[in-house]
């Protein structure tokens, strides 16, 4: 069933790449939780949709469309489609682009995080568990350790 280009082109131009619903939901229950943040941080590789400075941590949310999530099911399933040759290329240079940002930032010490949108909008509160875990490993790494000298 083919769809008209003109209402494809005028859903793709309302896609919005920062202050999305699943940014705005996590953001919204970080804040709720005291915890402060800088949002689409750009002195950061991948500009992460979510900085928490403080703790060297950067988070990311990810559309599971052009992230490419279940990558494996998904580009068959492009092939059939319309464009494949530029929806494919597409989510591949995101995929890569993602993988070359988190490495990047785990050079910096950064904790890298990547949440599919679903899971925030379904799952918010294991979303911000895995942050606090996160925070937590942060926060006890940077403790002076105890080498067991008298």
């Amino acid at each position: 069933m083919a769809r008209d280009p003109k209402i494809v082109s005028k859903t793709m131009k309302k896609i919005r790449s920062q202050d999305t619903s699943i940014e705005l939901k996590l953001r919204k229950a970080l804040w709720s939780k005291g915890y402060r943040y800088r949002k689409n941080y750009k002195a950061l590789p991948g500009s992460p949709d979510i900085a928490l400075t403080k703790y060297k941590i950067a988070i990311f949310c990810d559309s599971e469309f052009f992230h490419g999530k279940d990558w494996e099911t998904l580009k068959p399933h492009l092939e059939k489609g319309n464009n494949p040759d530029y929806w494919i290329r597409k989510i591949e240079r995101n995929r890569k682009r993602d993988w070359e940002n988190d490495k990047k930032l785990l050079s910096f010490g950064y904790t890298v995080i990547h949440f599919w949108g679903k899971d925030i909008l379904k799952r918010t509160e294991e979303c911000i568990q895995v942050i606090e875990e996160a925070i937590w490993d942060s926060t006890f790494d940077s403790l002076p350790q105890d080498d067991g000298a008298p």
